[in-house]
């Protein structure tokens, strides 16, 4: 199978994981600029959630531009990764309420890390079905940044029991990180 259909399958699911993120964003109380400012942290939190769902779309398109064939394993793969991505707007919801407790902040950096994890498993399926010598297989093979911003999120998940306001920090900063786009893909399929 090509990987169309899964493509647009994703693209949608993103699409309404963005919308129920959205949704959760209520209309401020007041007509003046201080009526915003309750709301502040929850626009800031879902900004970033936005950031986030963006750089897993641009990221997911580039994987599955270098992917030519789709099996089971890499659609039960992809299906992992939804099913962690779709946690955002709960996780978002939740920090955005309580932004200075410690399980809201852990609980969204344990559904970045598995997304995370998730979608290096694509990857590393990928690779195996496709073999290393694929166009996937050459892309792939130095994952230092998905490592590190693994390693970053559990940092984020600890700091986060002691001083939630750094967890969320050390967050965001991965989120810059992955601003600049991986270009290991189009370096090999150029």
């Amino acid at each position: 199978m090509t990987t169309n259909r899964l493509e647009a399958f994703s693209d949608g699911v993103l699409a309404i994981i963005i919308t129920i993120m959205v949704l959760d964003l209520k209309v401020p109380i007041g007509d003046d600029l201080m009526s915003l400012k309750p709301y502040l942290p929850k626009f800031i939190y879902y900004l970033f959630s936005f950031i986030y769902v963006g750089i897993y779309w641009n990221n997911h398109h580039h994987l599955f531009q270098a992917i030519k064939r789709v099996n089971g394993a890499i659609l039960w793969g992809n299906l992992h990764l939804l099913f962690w991505l779709s946690l955002l707007p709960v996780s978002t919801a939740w920090m955005g309420e309580n932004f200075h407790s410690a399980w809201p902040v852990a609980f969204y950096g344990f559904v970045l890390l598995m997304s995370s994890i998730a979608f290096m498993i694509i990857e590393k399926v990928a690779v195996k079905t496709e073999g290393k010598e694929s166009i996937i297989g050459k892309s792939v093979s130095k994952n230092i940044k998905e490592m590190s911003s693994c390693i970053g999120y559990i940092l984020g998940i600890v700091v986060s029991f002691f001083k939630p306001e750094i967890g969320i920090v050390i967050y965001y900063l991965i989120a810059l990180i992955w601003l600049i786009p991986d270009r290991r893909i189009e370096k090999v399929i150029e």
